[in-house]
């Protein structure tokens, strides 16, 4: 049995449980501060690596934060004091406290960041709405999720379900459809979604959660859904479905759905690294709210 881990074993683990290959073209996941030599006794885990999150790891004694948002969405030039993200580094690098990064990886890998929004709203028989062919993988992988409900409910109670799921900010919940409409067959694609329109409708959902809806994409797409409703209700074979709205629309704070995915990573993380090393290193969860927004008036 080893007496203590190295960061290099825990990020094996990590990309194992979220490979990288799976990451989108113009993603850069995995890791950005850290030894691999060093030893790891604690990590800490949050969606976004603000330096609020940042000082939360460095109080909690964390050797390793994981979190999902990277801290360099975008090619750099400097990491120096001019700007946050330096600081940030910075101060990583003073506390030997290494950052991994689980993005788009995260996001399609099996009890990745969909797979746990879709369970944490009761949906089953889960497969991707995108999949990816990975022959590597026993499982189904791929981005979103496509599920159903145990039993039907109004899409008014199953948006309720959705708010009771996640934790609270200030953007809480929106919702586009008819809210008596009955609702089985759910899409769920965590972050921003507006771009998967086409595939959510191929997939027949009746109703799609997600995150960053912006005005023009979804006002389309609920009156492409409410005429398609409408010709269907006149006896034209138009789309698939009854007469209602289909897919009606859940937009979603973006951390906060991303967040379920810590309720599967925080057993999946520490329980492999067990698994292979004999060791269990101490796992935290940020309680920090990262949503930009202070007040909704």
């Amino acid at each position: 049995m080893a007496d203590a881990l190295r960061l290099e074993q825990v990020i094996g683990v990590l990309q194992e449980l979220y490979p990288l290959r799976y990451a989108e073209d113009w993603d850069a996941p995995g890791l950005i501060v850290g030894d691999l030599c060093a030893p790891v006794h604690a990590i800490h885990c949050a969606v976004d690596p603000t330096p609020q999150v940042v000082d939360e790891a460095i109080e909690q004694g964390a050797d390793l934060l994981v979190t999902h948002h990277p801290l360099l969405f975008r090619s750099v030039h400097e990491v120096s004091g001019l700007g946050f993200r330096g600081e940030i580094i910075r101060r990583l690098i003073e506390h030997h406290c290494a950052l991994w990064v689980g993005h788009t990886n995260a996001d399609a890998a099996y009890r990745g960041v969909a797979e746990g929004a879709a369970e944490a709203f009761g949906l089953q028989d889960l497969r991707p709405l995108l999949p990816i062919n990975d022959e590597l993988s026993e499982h189904q992988v791929g981005l979103g999720r496509v599920g159903v409900l145990p039993q039907a409910m109004s899409l008014r109670d199953f948006a309720m379900r959705v708010k009771d799921a996640l934790p609270f900010t200030q953007a809480g919940v929106q919702v586009s459809g008819d809210l008596e409409a009955p609702v089985s067959r759910v899409a769920v694609l965590p972050g921003s979604g507006d771009s998967m329109f086409d595939d959510v409708r191929a997939c027949g959902a009746d109703v799609f959660v997600t995150s960053d809806l912006r005005h023009h994409p979804a006002l389309d797409a609920i009156e492409q859904a409410r005429y398609e409703a409408a010709m269907r209700g006149a006896g034209v074979a138009l789309g698939s479905g009854d007469g209602h709205i289909r897919p009606a629309l859940i937009n979603t704070p973006h951390s906060a759905i991303e967040s379920l995915w810590f309720h599967h990573a925080g057993i999946d993380i520490p329980a492999r690294v067990q698994e292979r090393y004999g060791v269990r290193p101490q796992l935290t969860i940020s309680a920090l709210n990262t949503d930009p927004w202070s007040l909704r008036i």
